[in-house]
């Protein structure tokens, strides 16, 4: 179905309008690699300010495996999919002592890295032969070769797979890679508009031909999400006064969650689940679950006695990795936060 026209096409588009991106500048593996975990489900608008961040944190794998979890997670907040980081961590630690792998097989093997990610790590720091698969590289390949079978099953998994490997550049598979998951997100996007007009790469497309392009491409049904009540304790004790010119100490009491459950390992203030006929002003969605969420403060003289809490500092709030619902929570209480 494709020729030598059909790359030169592409890679003559990608050429003129591809963005300028620090993890496409380098070939070091470690950048690379840490591109596409932070990038895995975040876009790249937001991805590329933790990029920055935590390369110039922990500019070298070793900076990061030596570094702690609560770190890590700290860096991570507000970036979502927590195991991400977690699995960061570990793999880092694992890179440490032995170097960065450089085969496809070794890469694999690192935790929080599947096909799709080996394959990028592979090409874009090795060029090797090896397809990355993300969301803008399955809607390309859905519409190119007209396939209505769901991306994300296990069978639709394999037949794109095959299909994108019959497809690849093997000679030039790190510029194949960064040209086709680049026409998915500038070009050949969900809402495609007037865009296959100008398409490079249009008289190949068999979605075009058969004007199926904007139906394209398949998703199994998403499962029912689960909702969920949570109220937070938030616990004050203290005032911001003045005394001698400094203010007093305000407290308050917050917890680590450790169930294996939404954001494990994340702190968060004292919370109880369950619905009342109360109103919940908060809502956050998850990928499978709908929370609701409402506070309400105690000031007391002292701190109740919660198992798994611990005593605080009102200021030393962003010392902890917070979920991003906490934060919400506390950007509606700015006057207490700033005192």
């Amino acid at each position: 179905m494709v020729n030598s026209l059909f790359y030169s096409r592409l890679y003559e588009w990608y050429e003129i309008h591809h963005r300028v991106l620090p993890w496409r500048e380098t070939e070091d593996p470690y950048c690379i690699w840490l591109s596409e975990i932070i990038l895995q489900q975040t876009r790249v608008a937001q991805g590329m300010e933790y990029y920055m961040r935590f390369v110039a944190r922990w500019p070298k794998v070793e900076d990061l495996a030596n570094a702690d979890e609560a770190e890590v997670l700290r860096e991570w907040q507000g970036l979502g999919y927590y195991t991400r980081a977690r699995n960061l961590h570990k793999a880092a630690q694992m890179i440490g002592e032995s170097g960065f792998p450089q085969t496809f097989e070794e890469i694999r093997a690192l935790p929080g890295v599947g096909d799709y990610t080996a394959g990028a790590i592979a090409s874009f720091a090795y060029n090797l032969p090896y397809p990355a698969m993300d969301g803008n590289v399955y809607r390309v390949v859905a519409r190119l070769m007209d396939i209505d079978e769901a991306f994300d099953t296990t069978q639709g998994k394999k037949l794109f797979h095959k299909k994108i490997e019959e497809l690849l550049d093997r000679d030039h598979a790190r510029l194949f890679n960064s040209a086709i998951m680049e026409l998915g997100a500038l070009h050949c996007t969900p809402l495609l508009g007037d865009n296959c007009q100008t398409c490079p790469i249009q008289e190949f497309c068999a979605g075009y031909a058969h004007h199926t392009a904007e139906l394209l491409p398949v998703r199994k049904p998403r499962p029912k999400v689960r909702d969920r009540w949570f109220t937070y304790h938030i616990y004050i004790k203290g005032e911001r006064l003045k005394v001698k010119g400094e203010r007093t100490p305000v407290y308050t009491l917050i917890r680590r969650r450790e169930d294996k459950d939404i954001w494990y390992h994340l702190y968060e203030f004292p919370c109880t689940e369950g619905q009342t006929d109360d109103a919940y002003p908060f809502t956050h969605v998850l990928s499978h679950q709908k929370i609701h969420a409402r506070y309400i403060i105690h000031k007391v003289q002292k701190m109740p006695e919660i198992p798994g809490t611990i005593v605080i500092r009102w200021e030393d709030l962003n010392d902890y990795a917070l979920s991003r619902l906490t934060l919400r929570v506390l950007d509606t209480l700015k006057p207490i936060r700033q005192g």
